[in-house]
């Protein structure tokens, strides 16, 4: 059955007697575990190795990120947000003050700024017009 499966007598037998062995990873595992879940999976191997030994249980680094890879613990890597290009549909306006921000008069040189302010419930724009005359909002 061995010459079957192209697997040597001697690693179907050490396959064997590995099988009702208990994982000695298996507290770290579950310490790993619970401190992902608590911390919404943020946690890398490093930032991990230093929870781990702050709370006694030294590891190699390396062996955080074998454990964290062969049970799917890994943290989760936000990507950045790819910008479509939108071609011929976006019309540049020409540039008015020519970085000349002072005026002699009010409302006769306005400018413009958008923040995104990032909440639990999405992302909130803010938008000011201000009047370069005597900086007010308008």
């Amino acid at each position: 059955m061995c010459k079957f499966f192209g697997v040597s007598r001697s690693g179907y037998y050490a396959y064997t007697h590995n099988l009702n062995r208990p994982n000695p990873n298996q507290p770290i595992i579950d310490q790993i575990a619970r401190q992902q879940k608590r911390c919404k999976n943020t946690y890398g191997y490093r930032r991990m190795h230093l929870w781990l030994d702050k709370n006694g249980c030294y590891r190699n680094p390396k062996t955080i990120l074998r454990i964290m890879k062969t049970n799917g613990l890994l943290s989760e890597i936000r990507r950045r947000r790819q910008w479509k290009q939108l071609g011929q549909q976006i019309h540049r306006y020409e540039n008015l003050l020519n970085r000349d921000f002072h005026t002699e008069r009010p409302n006769s040189k306005w400018v413009t700024d958008i923040s995104y302010i990032h909440t639990e419930q999405g992302v909130l724009y803010l938008s000011m017009i201000r009047d370069l005359y005597d900086n007010s909002i308008v």
